[in-house]
């Protein structure tokens, strides 16, 4: 390993004099690599706005450290431990204890819904508002309990992990608490922790997902009956609890033709909007449309559309109000990217614990030749592998929940 390191700090000494060194020794070199380079500046693709937003939001974590080419695993994993309160413990042995009892996962999938006594538990005891501050009425989890909630509760049903992931992670509640105004956080937080309102967040459209650079959903600035607001048309669809939604987060791509905002600026932005009366659409939003539910691969979570077509929004339905507006790929990439890193892997975790649970299990009542399966070196092999990787996907949501504990907000790793 001494060898190793003499050898790396010569070549990079050595790299960094090629480079900054300017002799006539190494005049054919640069007459060679600068060409090339200005070359692939010609031929690469710009930076999209969308993408500079991505790359230059969020924190660096540990990351920064292996690129750096010398991190320290010791360092990282003093610095990392994702651990438990006693009181997310508590929860995760008796409220999530008991919720998974109450699913039925046949009747579940026979009746495409959950039943109404455990949509009643899941509001009661604050399932969609785990991470919402205790201040607002919220359980203030971390991360790492909004993972293992979300982990055990996909291990019994999918359809109600996802209905319980969707309001922590992907639905406006993140957005609220970090951009929303006072007057939004008091009304929207309070209401979403206890589950009087039911959130949805629509960015996926025909011809987009996460990329919103396609984005058609389009908002144009206007005046109307001396209220500043949009008017807003979108197409949104594959938003999940949309049919059952109070309140519909929307992302869509604003524009000011008429120069009428005093604050903000165009692009994308982000606003609330509620599907009865409430103090931030006074006359209500009637052109709001949730259409026909989805029916993805015939999982039971509610899944479907939510459509407009030149509706008026009020300018107090923007996240943050007016001065957040264009600043909507920024809140995107900072909140959901975070809520994704918890949720998503929580549930390939648990499809990893389920799946070991029956392989494991069938090769030990299953018998070949008066022997368990399990106890033949072939199996043996194919089982280790399959807990190896159990362990590392084990390990790297423990890793991500740990560096969210440690307030990283790290968008794409």
């Amino acid at each position: 390993s001494t060898f190793l390191r003499v050898m790396r700090s010569s070549v990079v000494k050595a790299a960094g004099r090629a480079l900054v060194q300017r002799t006539p020794k190494h005049k054919h070199a640069r007459t060679f690599i600068a060409p090339v380079y200005n070359f692939a500046k010609r031929i690469m693709p710009k930076i999209s706005d969308t993408e500079r937003a991505a790359l230059e939001s969020g924190t660096i974590a540990f990351d920064k450290d292996l690129f750096s080419g010398d991190p320290s695993l010791k360092e990282i994993c003093q610095k990392y431990k994702p651990v438990l309160t006693a009181e997310e413990q508590s929860f995760l042995n008796n409220e999530v204890e008991v919720l998974c009892e109450m699913l039925d996962g046949h009747q579940i999938d026979k009746d495409q819904n959950l039943s109404p006594k455990v949509w009643q538990y899941i509001r009661e005891n604050k399932f969609m508002g785990m991470v919402i501050p205790k201040h607002f009425g919220g359980k203030g989890f971390g991360a790492h309990a909004h993972a293992k909630v979300v982990e055990k509760i996909a291990g019994r049903s999918l359809a109600c992990a996802v209905t319980v992931m969707v309001p922590n992670s992907l639905g406006p509640g993140e957005l609220l608490h970090h951009y929303g105004t006072p007057e939004q956080k008091a009304y929207y937080l309070p209401r979403l922790a206890h589950g009087i309102d039911i959130p949805c967040f629509g960015l996926t459209g025909p011809t987009n997902g996460s990329d919103a650079a396609s984005m058609r959903d389009e908002g144009v600035v206007c005046m109307e009956n001396g209220v500043l607001g949009m008017r807003v048309t979108f197409n949104k669809r594959y938003i999940t609890l949309a049919p059952v939604a109070t309140v519909v987060g929307l992302a869509f791509r604003l524009s000011d033709p008429n120069k009428l905002l005093t604050k903000g600026k165009e692009g994308i932005t982000v606003a609330l909007l509620p599907t009865e009366k409430n103090q931030f659409a006074p006359n209500g939003l009637p052109g709001l449309k949730i259409g026909n539910r989805h029916d993805p691969l015939g999982a039971a979570f509610m899944n479907g559309t939510v459509q407009s077509e030149s509706m008026f929004v009020p300018m107090s339905c923007v996240i943050g109000g007016e001065e957040r507006t264009g600043f909507g790929w920024n809140m995107l990439m900072e909140c959901l990217g975070e809520g994704r890193g918890i949720s998503l892997p929580a549930m390939g975790m648990a499809s990893s614990r389920l799946a070991i649970l029956a392989i494991g299990g069938y090769a030990r009542v299953r018998k070949q030749f008066k022997v368990p399966i399990a106890e033949m070196e072939g199996i043996q092999e194919k089982l280790a592998i399959i807990a190896g990787n159990a362990y590392t996907l084990a390990a790297a949501q423990s890793f991500f929940d740990a560096i969210l504990a440690d307030k990283q907000k790290p968008p794409v790793l």
